[in-house]
């Protein structure tokens, strides 16, 4: 396993982040303890969670994801892992967190954390990240960006601010994005070194064979700021498995959660994925360890984020480390990418 510096922090994470949002619907408390003793045993030292989790969102399973973690936790060398979860940005449709009233402000941001800390039963959190921006942006495979849509938000220079004092106290290490976007990435960049308020570190976006909307101009933004980028399903929500080709398999993710799986019902999804799929079997590799090895390959992943149900999945993921693709595979790679470019962004 290898370890990347993340951003401007003592932070070495694996390239490889243990991804755990079924923690609490899909998986049982015994098999997310399962998973987490496997990862560690491969040399994952990396684990991201959410005050939100598990998902899709509900209230009934809300927080149900570092509780699991947190009973696992307790048992684990504290100071070997490196424990990151997210407060929720402004969403009023989760009225169960914190009553719908969840702007980033200090009371809610200070709730938050101390609700995380004690269901991960520790005393600090390593990396603390903002779910997704509290702004209106065009999130999650929506469409143009809306003027008409903007709303209240709290300035970023007070959740700075508040972020700084939890740092202060212990309670985080670093700060990082997640769902964000070019302007945010610099606006929160430029104020923390203008204030001299904590620097964001990292940012949590979605990036796989499928969605490369990062590399046109997030990447020029974090690389300016030198900001890691933990790339989430890298996988397409399992698409680039070629699992869901034919028929959806009745106990997926996709055949349990329908709506779920809106973000990848775009034109152009199926020819591509089938297009990857010919270019993994024609050089012998898997489908899944090609599509994984393809984003570790890029120089702005600094971690990669996997999920899984299965141990064998989980196995299966863990083992793309071993792939190295060929300049011939990327080049192949990149004729898909000209011919469908980003189907589901």
């Amino acid at each position: 396993m290898k370890y990347n510096t993340l951003g401007d922090s003592d932070l070495r994470v694996s390239e490889i982040c243990l991804g755990t949002m079924t923690y609490g619907q899909q998986n049982t408390r015994p098999q997310a303890h399962q998973q987490l003793d496997y990862a560690v045993e491969r040399g994952i030292n990396f684990i991201d969670t959410a005050e939100t989790y598990s998902t899709p969102m509900n209230p009934k399973t809300q927080g149900k994801t570092e509780e699991y973690i947190g009973e696992w936790l307790v048992k684990q060398q504290r100071d070997r892992l490196i424990i990151a979860t997210k407060v929720a940005g402004y969403a009023p449709q989760l009225s169960w967190i914190r009553e719908g009233k969840n702007h980033l402000n200090r009371k809610n941001i200070e709730q938050a954390i101390e609700a995380s800390l004690k269901r991960l039963k520790t005393d600090y959190i390593d990396l603390y990240q903002i779910h997704w921006p509290d702004r209106y942006v065009s999130l999650f495979g929506r469409a143009n960006y809306d003027i008409a849509s903007r709303g209240e938000t709290v300035p970023i220079q007070e959740q700075l601010e508040v972020f700084a004092d939890l740092i202060k106290a212990g309670k985080m290490r670093y700060l990082g994005l997640s769902n964000e976007t070019p302007w945010g990435v610099c606006e929160f960049s430029h104020l923390a070194k203008q204030l001299g308020l904590p620097k964001v570190i990292s940012i949590q976006n979605s990036y796989s064979l499928l969605n490369r909307v990062f590399e046109i101009h997030l990447s020029e933004a974090c690389y300016e700021n030198n900001i890691s980028l933990l790339a989430y399903s890298p996988l397409a929500f399992g698409h680039l498995t070629g699992k869901y080709l034919e028929e959806i398999p009745a106990n997926s993710r996709v055949g349990l959660f329908p709506k779920f799986d809106d973000r990848y019902q775009k034109t152009n999804k199926i020819e591509a994925v089938t297009s990857y799929i010919e270019i993994a079997k024609k050089y012998d590799l898997s489908p899944t360890q090609m599509a994984l090895a393809f984003v570790r390959s890029r120089w702005f992943v600094t971690s990669t984020i996997i999920g899984a149900t299965t141990i064998a999945q989980l196995q299966e993921n863990i083992d793309s480390l071993n792939i190295e693709l060929s300049q011939e595979v990327l080049t192949e790679i990149d004729e898909i990418q000209a011919r469908y470019p980003n189907p589901t962004p």
